[in-house]
């Protein structure tokens, strides 16, 4: 195959170690061929373990309502949902309240929303600082933006940092309310040393928050930290539950972020007493499914066992990224991976825009990558080096509703269930488009959203499928 590298030998033979629902699932090319499709997209959502989905599925006729029956459905239910509560602060290597540990676990959507609600419950006030990252997802930027000021941690041209330069901007003044950091890049899979920046943070008196959505499915949450939060959806539970991890204190007065049934104890017209936490901070009916499923992941990662994955993650890195190093036009973002980086690539193939690259890899390869700026646009455009003036001038252009020329990469991202077999399946497809291959079929690209989509009339992909997706370049 034109363009094709050898393999890296020194990488032993990676198999997977946890097959999904839907691993045989086949998709329709525009050749007409359908073909088993390859997901690559594991650091976006990750589809569901087989024990999760058959926990759910065990679950559902015992649904009821959460903390607000006497029926023997509604007592199931809770304490279905309790079980899980206490199995995310084991997940976090945390104790149980009951067993005299201080912190409590609060179960919202996923970590936007826990990071959103954390921001609101620290009470912070407009002149307050919270010390983040330029590496971060928009989830660990924009809220803090609407709280406080910000000071930034900056990255090297590899896109990593030092604990010294996290230390060297926590001593800036004022001393900062909070440090907010990444566990593992959602961009290039990179992961800061955690126990010596936590560290550098407490001899501080600066309290952390960690970031764990990427890390939570390849290895151990930070015990060190002060608050954790992550999300089901990446870890092999995709039913929209996601956690908040923090001491009690930081729950115990005060209006909670969202106000409602199941939060209170006591309800005048003029007056609101407020139940104790985390009951207080889960307003509403709660997604008991969610929970339920997330606790099963958690049983899962427990049986397979952290050394296991990561000997899994690491294979995987290495041979994604030496066989795409090897490649001629193709372009690696981030450092190169080493131990413990997760099993991802960021990469963008000289001549062609990542939105092509993308489209192609989908509608001719079966293969499901991500495109763009992965929700970490001022990271990217570091790893980019793109001057200021490029960036404002993509910038004029999406304020026109022109998003054809968005800068971005490619990301691929493996998980469990990922083998040798799709990662060669990957490098293959991008040796055929760096080396020049012709598409069987005309693109053309919607200037709204910036995405290609190829003319035919193939089952698919025909004018008339186009209403499926959404655009990748946002976020």
């Amino acid at each position: 195959m034109p363009g094709a590298p050898d393999f890296p030998t020194h990488h032993p033979s990676t198999r997977s170690i946890g097959p999904l629902v839907g691993d045989d699932l086949v998709v329709p090319c525009v050749d007409g061929v359908e073909r088993r499709y390859v997901n690559l997209d594991a650091a976006a959502s990750t589809g569901a373990l087989p024990e999760v989905a058959r926990r759910v599925e065990a679950f559902v006729p015992w649904y009821s309502s959460v903390h607000r029956g006497a029926g023997y459905k509604s007592r199931v239910a809770t304490d279905a949902y309790e079980d899980a509560r206490a199995a995310t602060l084991r997940f976090a290597g945390r104790g149980a309240p009951t067993t005299g540990g201080s912190d409590i676990a609060i179960i919202v959507r996923n970590t936007t929303e826990a990071i959103n609600h954390l921001a609101y419950r620290l009470g912070l006030r407009p002149d307050d600082v919270v010390v983040t990252t330029v590496v971060e997802h928009h989830a660990n930027l924009l809220p803090w933006a609407r709280m406080c000021r910000r000071r930034y941690v900056e990255c090297g041209p590899d896109g990593t940092f030092t604990p010294a330069a996290v230390a060297e901007v926590l001593d800036h003044g004022p001393r900062p309310r909070l440090l907010a950091v990444t566990a593992a890049s959602n961009v290039t899979g990179w992961r800061p040393d955690l126990d010596a920046i936590i560290a550098a943070a407490h001899s501080r008196d600066v309290p952390v928050l960690v970031d764990g959505a990427q890390l939570a499915a390849h290895g151990p949450l930070p015990a060190g930290a002060d608050y954790v939060v992550w999300s089901g959806h990446k870890m092999y539970a995709p039913f929209g539950a996601g956690v908040l991890i923090g001491p009690r204190a930081t729950f115990a007065e005060g209006d909670p972020f969202l106000a409602g049934g199941g939060a209170v104890d006591l309800v005048d017209l003029d007056e609101v007493v407020w139940t104790e936490p985390p009951e207080r901070e889960e307003a509403g009916s709660p997604n008991v499914i969610g929970a339920v499923a997330l606790h099963a992941a958690i049983d899962e990662l427990d049986r397979i066992g952290w050394a296991a994955i990561a000997a899994h993650d690491d294979a995987l890195a290495g041979r994604l990224h030496a066989a795409l190093r090897a490649i001629e036009g193709v372009r690696l973002l981030g450092p190169p991976p080493s131990i413990g980086t997760l099993p991802l690539a960021t990469f963008t193939v000289a001549g062609m825009p990542h939105a092509l690259v993308a489209a192609r890899l989908s509608a001719e390869y079966a293969i499901g990558v991500r495109h763009g700026c992965f929700c970490a646009h001022p990271y990217l455009m570091r790893l980019l080096d793109l001057s200021e003036t490029e960036i404002e001038a993509y910038r004029d252009a999406v304020r026109r509703g022109d998003r054809r020329d968005i800068p971005g990469a490619v990301r691929a991202s493996a998980g469990l269930y990922t083998t040798d077999a799709d990662v060669d399946r990957l490098v293959a497809a991008v040796a055929e488009l760096a080396g020049g291959a012709p598409a069987p079929v005309r693109y053309t690209q919607d200037a709204n959203s910036g995405d290609y989509w190829p003319d035919t009339d193939q089952h698919g992909w025909s004018r008339g499928d186009r209403t499926m997706g959404a655009s990748c370049s946002r976020g």
